[in-house]
Protein backbone atom coordinates (compact mmCIF):
# COMPACT_ATOMS: atom_id res chain seq x y z
CA UNK A 1 0.00 0.00 0.00
CA UNK A 2 1.24 3.27 -0.74
CA UNK A 3 0.86 6.85 0.94
CA UNK A 4 -1.77 8.23 -2.01
CA UNK A 5 -3.62 4.80 -1.03
CA UNK A 6 -3.70 6.12 3.06
CA UNK A 7 -4.21 9.66 2.37
CA UNK A 8 -7.74 8.62 0.38
CA UNK A 9 -8.56 7.45 3.31
CA UNK A 10 -10.76 8.94 6.65
CA UNK A 11 -9.17 8.58 10.17
CA UNK A 12 -11.95 7.12 12.88
CA UNK A 13 -11.09 7.18 16.79
CA UNK A 14 -12.50 3.98 17.59
CA UNK A 15 -12.72 5.37 21.19
CA UNK A 16 -15.35 7.70 20.40
CA UNK A 17 -16.62 7.36 16.51
CA UNK A 18 -15.35 10.57 15.45
CA UNK A 19 -13.80 11.46 11.94
CA UNK A 20 -10.32 12.46 12.54
CA UNK A 21 -9.75 13.85 9.58
CA UNK A 22 -7.24 12.54 6.62
CA UNK A 23 -3.77 11.95 6.36
CA UNK A 24 -1.41 14.78 5.44
CA UNK A 25 2.20 13.92 6.07
CA UNK A 26 4.69 11.02 7.47
CA UNK A 27 7.21 12.03 9.85
CA UNK A 28 10.50 9.86 9.02
CA UNK A 29 13.13 8.96 11.24
CA UNK A 30 16.99 9.24 9.80
CA UNK A 31 17.01 5.59 9.06
CA UNK A 32 14.15 5.87 6.71
CA UNK A 33 11.79 4.31 9.33
CA UNK A 34 7.85 5.98 9.49
CA UNK A 35 7.44 7.60 13.62
CA UNK A 36 4.13 8.53 12.68
CA UNK A 37 1.43 9.60 10.40
CA UNK A 38 0.09 13.22 10.42
CA UNK A 39 -3.70 14.00 10.15
CA UNK A 40 -5.09 17.37 9.25
CA UNK A 41 -6.83 19.43 11.52
CA UNK A 42 -10.33 19.76 11.47
CA UNK A 43 -12.05 22.31 8.86
CA UNK A 44 -14.82 24.65 8.87
CA UNK A 45 -16.22 25.54 5.51
CA UNK A 46 -13.44 24.25 3.99
CA UNK A 47 -11.63 27.68 5.38
CA UNK A 48 -10.79 27.69 8.81
CA UNK A 49 -9.25 25.26 10.77
CA UNK A 50 -9.24 24.45 14.54
CA UNK A 51 -7.05 23.24 16.47
CA UNK A 52 -3.44 21.17 15.38
CA UNK A 53 -2.40 18.55 13.43
CA UNK A 54 -3.03 15.19 14.96
CA UNK A 55 -0.14 12.37 15.02
CA UNK A 56 -0.96 8.47 15.17
CA UNK A 57 2.15 5.75 15.75
CA UNK A 58 1.53 2.72 13.55
CA UNK A 59 1.00 1.04 17.48
CA UNK A 60 -2.48 3.20 17.51
CA UNK A 61 -3.84 1.56 14.14
CA UNK A 62 -6.16 -0.85 14.61
CA UNK A 63 -7.50 -1.47 11.32
CA UNK A 64 -6.87 -0.36 7.76
CA UNK A 65 -10.03 -1.07 5.74
CA UNK A 66 -11.34 0.17 2.14
CA UNK A 67 -13.02 3.58 2.87
CA UNK A 68 -11.40 4.40 6.58
CA UNK A 69 -8.27 3.90 8.90
CA UNK A 70 -9.83 2.74 12.76
CA UNK A 71 -7.26 4.42 15.60
CA UNK A 72 -7.69 4.09 19.10
CA UNK A 73 -6.97 7.88 20.41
Amino acid sequence: MRLADLQRKDVVSLLDGRRLGRIIDVEIDGLGNIQYLVIEPKRFFHFFTSGEETTVTFKQINKIGEDVILVEI
